[in-house]
């Protein structure tokens, strides 16, 4: 797998476009991805933010799926790669203060106000240009790292500046809570992904049981999958571990919504390694937060969580519980 050289854009290179090329009526990007973030488990945490946040968060959000659609849609490399070009050189034009797209613009006061760095941006659209340049095959494990460091990681970084979390702990948490959801999303989406012709268990694990082939049909009928799919399971539940531990010392108000997500998805891979890889086809149930908790440290799921108050791992346990 190829990992494809970042191409830098400064606002001084931007090319004019046409507007329709760009501008789309306020509000048409932001409604149906507020409606599919509904059926999503980050609902309710971000729900659960005083409206600023709230409001940065469904606007990273919908970024996040735009380009995220490009890159798994239908379209041909070259057009994907010419369209998340335009989504990069969109992007140079917020931070130059000129936002022309709907999503862009709903981006514009949270990067002042919470510090949204332009490297991160460019890190996601570095990860989705990974995706449509080629079908991704048992990366190994370097290529892997760097595709949940342009992804998921990336992501993190800027949530939980929008969430207010410490500083110091921006780039620790992100980078663990991140990859253990990047590899609980590979392994809950093996069929998904196999039949788009990708395969993202790294190809390490897969020789280190025997199995040298790259077609994902062929891989996921092998009879050491399971082994392979339990070695994928370890690394995330340890980096689920390590953003637990992490959380616990971290005052607890701005960093409950990471919280939240972690148990979550914590409580999906728990699920997915429950049901084994033999029966791929069969759904787990999801975890949803609001399915589960009516209330989050003693909170009402509605507004801002205020009595959400304990301190360091008392605050986690007590999260863990409710959900």
């Amino acid at each position: 797998m190829a990992t494809p050289k970042r191409i830098p854009v400064s606002p001084a290179q931007l090319r004019t476009r046409p507007p329709d090329t760009v501008v789309c009526r306020p509000g048409a990007a932001a409604a149906p991805q507020r409606v599919r973030m509904a059926g999503s488990s980050f609902f309710w945490p971000m729900r659960l933010l005083p409206a600023p946040r709230r409001n940065a968060m469904h606007a990273l959000y919908i970024f996040c799926r735009k380009v995220h659609g490009i890159a798994h849609g239908a379209a041909t490399r070259e057009i994907k790669l010419r369209l998340l070009g335009d989504w990069r050189a969109e992007t140079a034009l917020l931070y130059a203060g000129r936002p022309q797209h709907t999503v862009t613009q709903g981006l514009r006061a949270p990067m002042n106000r919470f510090d949204l760095r332009f490297e991160d941006f460019l890190l996601i659209l570095d990860g989705m240009e990974m995706e449509a340049r080629s079908d991704i095959r048992a990366p190994s494990f370097a290529q892997l790292d760097v595709y949940c460091e342009r992804g998921a990681v990336a992501v993190g970084r800027l949530a939980l500046r929008i969430f207010g979390a410490p500083t110091p702990e921006v780039e620790r948490l992100a980078a663990a809570l991140g990859r253990a959801l990047q590899l609980t999303s590979i392994l809950r989406d093996l069929t998904q992904d196999a039949s788009r012709q990708r395969l993202y268990l790294p190809r390490e694990l897969l020789q280190a049981h025997g199995i040298f082939a790259t077609i994902p049909s062929y891989v996921l009928a092998q009879p050491a999958l399971p082994q392979v799919c339990n070695d994928l399971g370890e690394r995330a539940a340890a980096g689920f571990s390590e953003a637990e531990a992490i959380i616990a010392v971290c005052p607890p108000f701005p960093i409950w919504p990471s919280a939240a997500i972690l148990v979550a998805w914590r409580a999906l891979l728990d699920a997915l390694l429950a049901r084994g890889w033999t029966r791929l086809d069969e759904p787990v149930a999801t975890p949803v937060l609001h399915q589960k908790a009516p209330l989050i440290g003693g909170a009402p799921i509605v507004g801002q969580p205020t009595s959400f108050r304990p301190s360091g791992a008392e605050s986690f346990r007590d999260l863990r519980t409710a959900l």
